[in-house]
């Protein structure tokens, strides 16, 4: 397929492990047939699930995306501590965390619930000086990163059960703001429970309004390429405005929207009365202004 062919649109992915989220995106460009495809927010390697990818004209809706809510299942381990926070790390420390209850578990999980100020893994992807921190850490540099407020509201935790040499596993499900890492939340849930902890798996159930549902597998895509076009995306991921004829042409042509009442903060999603997607709107006080027209 041509990159002049190729469908605008987005494209959920159920990301396999062991695969980085460039390598997804180098997939979908070769089965698109253009190299204009990106992500709205990467998964590490061990994790899986929803990966968010945008194919021609829906590139310039993904810096928007990434700042969705999104949600996850997880494994904690708790006794057992590693150099990334999760299970591709080397162990550093363990503890006997066998005597621990779930209302224990619960109950340490309360601190780290609602809006908390997180400090990333030391791997992460975060630039320090213009290097990722993951870089710095594994050239060998010692990396300390300020916390950042995130929000999680909810961390749901179940089916506590033993693991190896006195650990304990348990399963996690978190809705969390964009930029709040899993990871550290199992670090610091291990850290307040004084055993220590890890995650050892990791699965993205929804990104913003885009859940499992729609995601599609690397095979099933290239059995079948197909895309979530740009009018089915942009009512599935933002707050969205119908206009009349008369306003739709004032978006056509990037102008504001005098005495227009979006209604949600943030991007919001406006549409012509027949349907179609037509750009990306703000509140700016009486009027809505442009982020991102689509069409015109």
């Amino acid at each position: 397929m041509s990159s002049a062919a190729a469908p605008s649109g987005l494209v959920v992915v159920d990301k396999p492990s062991g695969w980085t989220s460039h390598d997804v995106v180098g997939r979908v460009r070769r089965l698109a047939g253009t190299r204009k495809v990106g992500h709205a927010g990467t998964l590490d390697p061990m994790a899986t699930g929803v990966l968010v990818l945008g194919v021609n004209r829906a590139t310039r809706m993904l810096g928007h995306l990434a700042g969705h809510d999104k949600e996850y299942e997880a494994t904690i381990r708790l006794g057992e501590s590693t150099t990334t926070d999760d299970a591709e790390g080397e162990q550093v420390a363990r503890a006997d965390a066998s005597g621990l209850t779930l209302a224990q578990v619960r109950e340490a999980a309360l601190a780290l619930t609602g809006d908390i100020a997180q400090v990333p893994s030391s791997v992460s992807a975060i630039k320090v000086d213009g290097k990722r921190a993951y870089a710095r850490v594994r050239a060998g540099e010692q990396v300390e990163l300020a916390a950042r407020p995130v929000t999680v509201s909810r961390f749901d935790l179940d089916d506590l059960r033993p693991a190896a040499d006195g650990a304990v596993d348990v399963e996690a499900v978190v809705a969390c703001s964009s930029g709040t890492y899993v990871r550290a939340l199992a670090r610091d849930l291990g850290a307040a429970l004084g055993v220590g902890g890890h995650l050892t798996r990791l699965r993205r159930t929804r990104v913003g309004g885009l859940t499992l549902d729609v995601a599609r597998t690397l095979d099933a895509l290239a059995e079948d390429f197909t895309v979530v076009g740009l009018d089915e995306a942009a009512r599935a991921s933002f707050p969205s405005v119908d206009l009349d004829e008369a306003a739709a042409a004032d978006v056509t042509f990037g102008r504001p929207l005098r005495g227009c009442t979006l209604g949600a903060a943030g991007p919001v999603a406006v549409f012509a009365p027949d349907g179609t997607f037509l750009a990306l709107y703000e509140q700016d006080g009486a009027d809505a202004r442009p982020v991102a027209v689509f069409v015109g």
